[in-house]
Formats: C-alpha cells, structure tokens, sequence
C-alpha cells in the first residue's frame, strides 16, 4: 500500500518542486494539492491522507493554525521559508521543518520520518532513516543523474572506489559518488559490517569466513588488519548462537 499524501501550498513553484520530488518515490502517491488550508480540511474530510506536505504562511489561514484545528492530523512535514516558526511547528510533534528551498536530498530525509513514526526499519544512501518500502528495506542511491532504488536483501558487497562506491547486486552494479564511511555509519550495523577498508558486507551473505578473508557469493573478499579483531569476534559470536 502507498502512503497518501496531499500538499497544501499557495506557491505553485514550491508545489510542482515538490510534486516532482514525490515522483520519484514508489511509495508516496500524491491524492491531491491545494493553496489553502481550508481546501486542505475539506479533502481531510473526503479522502484518506497519511501524510501532509504543510506551507506555513498561507492566506486566510496559516499552516500552524490549520494544524491546531485537527483533532487527528496526519504526519505533517512542514514546508515554508521562515525559520522561526520551526520550535511552534515541533511542538506540534511535526515530522520535520524544511526551509525553502529544499533540496531532494533534505526532502528524502523528512520522508524518511514517516516510516521512522510507525518504528519501521529503513535506511537511505542520504540518510539512516531514508524512504523504504512497506515490506522490504532498500536504499536510494544517485546514479547517473538518478536515484536508483536497491533493496537491501539484494546487495551482495560493498566497495570503495576511492570517491565512488560500488554497491554490488545480484543483478546489477550500481556506481554512486559517496564514501565507503557514510555507509557504514548509514546501515544497519546488526545486519551490515566493515570488513576492510574498501568492503563493507552484509553479515547473511557470509558464505565461509577465514582469518584473512570471507567470501560472499561469487567474491572472495580481504578482511582488513585493522578490522580483522572485530569482524571475527563478530563471527564467531554469531557461530555460536
């Protein structure tokens, strides 16, 4: 099931910006858009919303006094170019505050919240708590001009390429301008470890492990001397559950 979402925003720049950012996402579908918060309640009323993309100033009536009139509001991300409402916004226990203009990898990251509020797992290449979907975590990774979607049970090995990072899948490569360390403090660690200074594996496809190298399927890969201690104390923890 998709997640609904509505944008209410009297700044037809800001929608199409923001329309345009929910099109890349599988998991978002936008039900509907409006300028104004009495619109806004009237939708409320008529269809099903999860989450509400919120301008703050707004003729007729603003985004936080809209947002103090609903008894059951949706997640709310909060879109506006004023700072100083953000400590108001979050004290009506927002998603977050996104500051105009907003960039899709921030976006990405206050997306990410809406499954973070229901304590689902998932992870984003910007973020540790980027979008995923409703029965599978996956990444999404900038390639090519693109972002492209990987799941995380899919990803084989990962490796440094000095200021790239191929993650390696069963069906494909996917290149991405980003640093071996940004993963590895971005995934799961219960699910993901550093192994060297160039691989970071995920811990369920270990096929065999030695002291000097594991292989996963298809690679055999180098354990690293400074990560050698940890990676065995890891695996043969595991060994012994």
């Amino acid at each position: 099931m998709k997640i609904k979402c509505l944008i209410v925003d009297d700044e037809p720049l800001a929608v199409e910006i923001l329309e345009s950012y929910l099109d890349r996402l599988d998991d978002i579908e936008l039900v509907a858009k409006c300028n104004n918060a009495l619109r806004a309640f009237e939708i409320l009323q008529k269809a099903q919303v999860d989450l509400l993309l919120l301008d703050i100033q707004m003729p007729k009536l603003t985004g936080l006094d809209f947002l103090k009139t609903l008894k059951d509001p949706p997640k709310v991300i909060l879109t506006t170019a004023y700072r100083e409402y953000a400590l108001e916004g979050y004290e009506l226990d927002v998603l977050d505050y996104l500051l105009k203009p907003i960039s899709f990898e921030r976006f990405l990251k206050a997306v990410g919240k809406v499954y973070k509020k229901d304590g689902t797992t998932h992870t984003s290449a910007h973020d540790n708590h980027g979008p995923i979907g409703m029965d599978e975590p996956y990444l999404y990774l900038k390639a090519d001009k693109k972002m492209v979607k990987v799941l995380l049970k899919d990803i084989v090995y990962i490796e440094s390429l000095k200021d790239y990072v191929r993650v390696k899948t069963f069906e494909k490569d996917v290149i991405t301008h980003q640093t071996i360390s940004y993963f590895e403090e971005k995934l799961p660690e219960d699910a993901f470890i550093r192994i060297h200074r160039s691989f970071i594996v995920p811990i369920n496809k270990i096929e065999t492990f030695s002291a000097s190298s594991i292989e996963v399927p298809g690679k055999e890969l180098p354990i690293g001397r400074m990560y050698k201690n940890n990676v065995l104390a890891v695996l043969n923890e595991l060994d012994h559950l």
